[in-house]
């Protein structure tokens, strides 16, 4: 938690394969453009939107660090967003222990929007164990049809700063001393390779994809929220954590209060309420989240009908407030392009630069914490949401598509679908101290009537709202169809 649309039929659809899914993303990146069918795992300048022109500025068969060179060339008709670029070049390490570190000299781009991190192949070559990716922030900003990068003079040597060898790496070629295209590194464009071929077990045309496992879709998780508290047995045994550890999001010193996650009766219908409180410090501050623990949910709908207020129920207004219902799975290092998340956030008294009520959807590629680097697509109303209101969202081949209250809210691009699972969270929290001094008691309530996921199909929000009523007219309070991964 931080910071073209398909048509819809009225029939829920299932979904194509990762093949596809990677065409449209593809497509989404080059501004629209028509794709004529994917690139093999080998690619040519002429068969792809991008070529790499490489150069060694450090030839020899040893060196005390190895300097590949790159330039990326936009071979294609089209706009291309470099936040979306990975290039590869392998390398056979000294030894199965010895650990590396990137550097980058200089860059037309900057070096401050170049990023560089080190894999493992999991299929390793008498050439290669390991591979440098290099990728660029969303600073590096978009190549034109025609123009390239300039110059990429990027090096890498062993932590230990011991003589390395790179005449045994697949990537390198010591005759490479002024800059030619190289088909021994690869560039994918948003997880396509259209550019090289890696050593064996390492072409990246598709991630491993246990977000889009093999099956008709339609299973569902449908809870009601009926449970007597948080300690409600029930409440585990149906696969929710009440969060209680440390940490952020939200005000430093903050506590996360499994006991203020409540259960009581509105309207016939039972109905969560996660509360945070505050006395103007962050000793006396207490956020609220509750989550699946299984990462086992990905594409198709996601809906929740929830209540967000403006003003706390006691006490003086102004706090800068976050209250979401959001998808998400976890960050495995900084820029991971395997990680995913859906978010509706709703900000009463502003918030992140903004004065004053804000609802964003915002869906997520990845992001750096340290220092702060985003690769996300949002869109915004700002306007009050106090009151319930019906959010779904949809992830299909096509993108994601965000609904408040039967409304079409946004859509975002086929780049941002997800690679790995993820889990279904509610939470409310404090952005800071900073909207509000007073050190007087107040408190912030956000309400759930239900949650619902189903896999692997698009529903229309009238069909979300009929599906509800059908549990609901059946007597059902919990259903979990949906495998794990």
């Amino acid at each position: 938690m931080r910071h073209p649309h398909r048509e819809r039929t009225t029939d829920a659809y299932s979904f194509p394969g990762r093949r596809a899914r990677a065409a449209l993303a593809l497509t989404a990146l080059l501004g629209g453009a028509a794709l004529t069918g994917l690139p093999a795992p080998s690619a040519t300048a002429a068969a792809g939107p991008l070529a790499v022109q490489y150069r060694t500025s450090a030839a020899g068969a040893t060196a005390d660090q190895s300097e590949p060179w790159f330039r990326v060339r936009n071979t294609g008709s089209a706009p291309v967003q470099l936040s979306q670029v990975k290039i590869r070049y392998y390398f056979k390490a000294d030894a199965p222990g010895t650990a590396y570190r990137f550097a980058c000299s200089w860059a037309v781009v900057g070096c401050s929007a170049v990023t560089g991190t080190f894999g493992t192949l999991p299929q390793p070559t008498a050439t290669a164990d390991r591979y440098l990716e290099i990728g660029f922030t969303p600073s590096a900003g978009t190549l034109a049809p025609g123009a390239d990068t300039g110059d990429l003079q990027l090096r890498f040597h062993r932590s230990d700063w011991q003589t390395l060898r790179q005449s045994d790496d697949h990537s390198f070629g010591a005759a490479q001393t002024s800059y030619a295209d190289w088909d021994k590194v690869t560039a994918r464009l948003a997880g396509v390779t259209v550019w090289g071929s890696g050593p064996g077990g390492d072409d990246p045309t598709g991630p491993t994809d246990p977000a889009d496992p093999p099956g008709e879709g339609g299973q569902a998780l449908f809870d009601d929220f009926a449970y007597a508290s948080h300690t409600d047995p029930d409440l585990a045994a149906h696969g929710w954590s009440v969060r209680s550890n440390a940490g952020g999001p939200g005000v430093p010193g903050a506590t996360w209060d499994p006991s203020k996650v409540t259960f009581s009766s509105s309207g016939g219908t039972s109905v969560m309420d996660l509360e945070t409180s505050t006395a103007g410090t962050g000793a006396s501050t207490t956020h609220t989240e509750i989550l699946t623990r299984d990462m086992k949910f990905a594409y198709g709908t996601y809906a929740a009908r929830v209540r967000f207020s403006d003003a706390p129920v006691s006490g003086p207004d102004g706090d800068r407030v976050v209250q979401t219902f959001f998808t998400i799975n976890d960050l495995t290092a900084p820029m991971a392009d395997d990680y995913a998340e859906y978010d509706f956030e709703y900000l009463p008294n502003g918030g992140w630069g903004e004065p004053s009520s804000i609802l964003y959807t915002t869906s997520w590629e990845t992001y750096d914490p340290d220092p702060w680097q985003a690769v996300n697509q949002h869109s915004e109303s700002r306007r009050s949401f106090a009151g319930w209101h019906d959010l779904v969202v949809t992830i299909d081949d096509s993108g994601i598509t965000y609904y408040v209250d039967g409304s079409h809210f946004g859509t975002h691009d086929a780049a941002y679908l997800p690679e790995r699972p993820m889990s279904i969270n509610f939470n409310q929290w404090l952005i800071d101290l900073e909207g509000q001094s007073s050190t007087a008691p107040r408190a912030y309530h956000q309400q759930v009537d239900y949650v619902l996921h189903v896999k692997d199909e698009v529903l229309t929000p009238a069909q979300v709202a009929a599906r509800i009523d059908a549990y609901r007219a059946a007597g059902t309070t919990f259903v979990d169809e949906v495998p794990a991964p």
